[in-house]
């Protein structure tokens, strides 16, 4: 079977998406080496996520980059159909909410979430606007829809009208490089960062739908009525529509507390994952929930927002508040960092919950999706 997976997603460092999409066709070449898989991009790849392909290895995991602008600036409707018919795909996966909109060959598509279309307010209006024509398209022509929660498979039956058994929620996973260290160990780490030893942290895109806003109003509330003083540390790359939270940062004088990091690789974040006091994530709106997953196999006890996806993903390990609730959130916070019997629990548990996922089973799943199709 000859699968072409999009690997649009890689040209730039990786976020969610990024990720998902080469853990997927690393795992997918290792369980499946009898099939040919290609990661299709009209764009170069990000050196990064090239390297880790070549180190792997794979003999039948290749990557293409047909770079001509004339079919990258149409390349859903000409440039990949032309490649595709070229590579005699048997399959085209569309990792990231996209796929051709053919009739002639196979496909599946993943949608992660439904945000743009369920909370348009808190992304750009270009980003709205796509979805809204695009993603109705879509789900009618792919042959499966693969969401990564059972949430998530819900709200697409519901918002775009289709049938719930064209549809397999198949969950992601924490990557392996993700396990607990010594603390000792992540010294260096966190002095070159500027991270000091006590700190709460977050990561994630600085987008809306995060919710950073009602965290960092939460920490404001712990500095000012409680004898705790940790740092919050922020790690994500710089989104969108965030002008009210500089703006809080900037009233209620926060700016000593705080430590933006900027993206930071894998083993950075393993470094502050693993020693942090508390990882919190009030995310208002996730298809799955990837950082908090992380951040408990590494064994960092974690606070989320109450939503369905991550009542999923984290089950009953991370203590979840309602996302927008600030006396709740700093009280959470405030709790799991005074009582040590807690947090050592947490810590005890989370990488056991993180364990339950695995990229081979999400390979495995996903294989199975291509062999009903092709």
């Amino acid at each position: 079977m000859r699968v072409g997976i999009d690997g649009y997603p890689l040209a730039e460092p990786r976020t969610g998406v990024g990720h998902y999409t080469l853990e997927l066709a690393r795992a997918l070449a290792l369980i499946s080496p009898s099939d040919h898989f290609e990661l299709v991009s009209p764009a170069p790849f990000d050196s990064a996520a090239l390297d880790e392909i070549e180190r792997a290895q794979m003999p039948n995991l290749h990557t293409t980059n047909p770079r001509a602008s004339s079919i990258r600036g149409h390349w859903w409707s000409i440039g990949l159909p032309l490649y595709a018919r070229r590579a005699r795909f048997d399959l085209f996966h569309g990792t990231n909410f996209d796929v051709p909109l053919w009739k002639k060959r196979r496909s599946v598509v993943t949608i992660h979430d439904l945000s743009a279309l369920l909370h348009p307010e808190k992304h750009r209006s270009r980003l709205v606007r796509r979805a809204r024509l695009r993603l109705p398209l879509v789900v009618r022509v792919a042959d499966m829809i693969i969401t990564p929660t059972e949430s998530v498979k819900r709200e697409v039956c519901h918002h775009l009208s289709v049938k719930a058994d064209k549809i397999t929620a198949i969950p992601s996973a924490a990557r392996r490089s993700f396990q607990p260290l010594p603390f000792a160990q992540t010294a260096e780490t966190r002095k070159r960062l500027g991270v000091e030893d006590n700190f709460l942290l977050f990561v994630g895109t600085l987008e809306p739908r995060k919710n950073l806003l009602t965290l960092l109003k939460a920490f404001a509330q712990i500095l000012s009525q409680s004898s705790l003083n940790p740092q919050l540390v922020i790690a994500g790359g710089e989104g969108w529509l965030m002008d009210d939270s500089f703006a809080f940062i900037k009233r209620a004088a926060l700016s000593e507390r705080l430590r933006f990091t900027g993206y930071l690789s894998d083993d950075d974040l393993r470094a502050l994952y693993s020693s942090c006091r508390v990882f919190i994530y009030p995310s208002v709106y996730e298809g799955f929930g990837l950082p908090p997953l992380e951040a408990m196999a590494c064994g960092a006890p974690v606070i989320a927002g109450r939503i369905s996806s991550l009542q999923e993903t984290l089950g009953s390990v991370a203590r979840l508040v309602e996302p927008l609730d600030v006396d709740a959130l700093a009280k959470s916070i405030t709790e799991v960092l005074e009582d040590d019997n807690q947090r050592e629990m947490m810590v005890a548990a989370g990488p056991t919950q993180a364990g339950k996922f695995s990229w081979e089973q999400t390979a495995r799943l996903t294989l199975d999706v291509y062999r009903q199709l092709a």
